[in-house]
């Protein structure tokens, strides 16, 4: 079993940044493929992006191309969401989730990660 813990969220201006981390227990994390998702207020939770089990593969929703950055450093246990000129649209709860997966493709869907961490609040003033 995996537990998440997803921090570094809070207020910023549009045009800022933001680092996201989510730390994982359990010694299995580096057989992990890891995503971010958001979900906005009456919105469905949507997919930011995703890496692969070794960091040399990642994913990304066209929303947040060019502008976020997903990474990990499975000798912290930890895989990280750097976040460039956010926009107001990016204000959301932000999750992290674990998906049992050591193959060379990645997963977007909600229901094919395993385990999920608490959230993160992100909110982008104009």
């Amino acid at each position: 079993q995996v537990q998440l813990v997803e921090s570094g969220g809070g207020l910023v201006q549009a045009g800022g940044s933001l680092r996201l981390s989510c730390a994982a227990s359990g010694r299995t994390f580096s057989s992990y493929a890891m995503g971010w998702f958001r979900q906005a207020p009456g919105k469905e939770r949507e997919f930011v992006a995703a890496i692969n089990w070794s960091g040399g593969m990642t994913y990304y929703a066209d929303s947040v191309k060019g502008r976020f950055t997903i990474s990990r450093d499975n000798a912290k246990n930890t895989v990280y969401l750097q976040m460039n000129s956010l926009k107001p649209e990016d204000t959301a709860v932000y999750y992290c989730a674990a998906d049992w997966n050591l193959g060379s493709s990645l997963r977007s869907r909600t229901y094919e990660y395993d385990y999920w961490g608490q959230g993160t609040q992100v909110t982008v003033s104009s």
